[in-house]
């Protein structure tokens, strides 16, 4: 797949208390796209709207180069969405849960179907009912991957999960897009999960997207600074510059390597300066914290 498999373009979305957007998010046919932020940025928002949940208040969503409002119906055949908020209670057995779905999509992989099942310990015979809440999950998996989904759109998907069935998790999207043909837009808080497993990244914060790119290219881009000041001096603002901790003439600050920040701190009285790599998850920390640090 050489085209994009999700394009937004100039989001919006208004609620009394929140606003989305507006938001551009371009995720890569083929990739696993990681999108990341704090509680109530807004990633569940995007993820509704671009599967038809909702109804957006501007700009647009393309799947596939389709528009997500035109083509409904091709999009929902063609993109599987997987959300803790999904329910299977009804169907009352995995079994009967598992014929109902498969009925409406002819490419459903039967022997895939009963590969995950085995992985996933799971059998016709659960009560969904009294399935712990990572067996739910895992449920709401197999029912999403079996049907070879081109697209798959997944909202915290490891919530609940151990670490071995985080692993199980994992190790499936990677397999789901190797062929190049299918794409993965997560959405979840396990930052290490997302920094080894995905290709891109975005990061959102207050309904919008600070970041975006090759998951190694932002990571690597940022350094944290060590350094000192004479006692009392402050550092004026200056964009790609995060101010982490500062304990008197102390300082540690997150800075942008491609704003040429080095050469500027040093020119406003930064000694003893160490720069040292950073993790995703010290860069989300860093970049969405509330407020400077004093």
């Amino acid at each position: 797949m050489t085209t994009n498999a999700i394009e937004i373009r100039g989001l919006t979305k208004n609620y009394p208390t929140f606003k989305l957007g507006p938001l551009d998010l371009t995720v890569p046919g083929g990739a696993i796209y990681g999108l990341i932020g704090p509680n109530g940025a807004g990633k569940t928002t995007a993820m509704d709207l671009i599967f038809g949940m909702g109804c957006n208040d501007g700009g647009e969503i393309r799947v596939l180069g389709l528009d997500h409002r035109q083509r409904e119906v091709d999009i929902k055949r063609a993109a599987a969405y997987v959300s803790p908020d999904l329910n299977f209670q009804v169907w009352g057995k995995v079994g009967r849960a598992v014929r109902f779905v498969r009925g409406f999509y002819p490419e459903w992989d039967n022997d895939y179907c009963a590969r995950l099942m085995k992985e996933f310990h799971l059998s016709d015979d659960n009560k969904i009912a009294t399935l712990s809440f990572g067996a739910r999950t895992k449920l709401s998996l197999l029912l999403a991957l079996s049907r070879r989904p081109k697209v798959l759109i997944l909202d915290e998907p490891t919530t609940g999960l151990d670490a071995v069935s985080k692993q199980q998790v994992f190790t499936e999207l990677l397999k789901a897009v190797e062929d190049d043909e299918r794409t993965v837009l997560i959405s979840s808080h396990g930052l290490g999960d997302i920094e080894r497993f995905t290709d891109h990244i975005g990061l959102i914060k207050n309904g919008k997207l600070l970041l975006e790119g090759r998951t190694d290219e932002v990571v690597d881009r940022f350094r944290m600074a060590e350094f000192f000041t004479d006692n009392g001096a402050r550092l004026p603002g200056r964009d790609g510059l995060t101010i982490v901790q500062r304990e008197e003439n102390r300082w540690h600050v997150l800075i942008d390597q491609q704003q040429g920040l080095a050469g500027w701190l040093q020119a406003h009285g930064a000694r003893q300066i160490i720069l040292t790599p950073v993790t995703l998850e010290d860069l989300f920390v860093a970049l969405v914290k509330d407020g400077e640090a004093a």
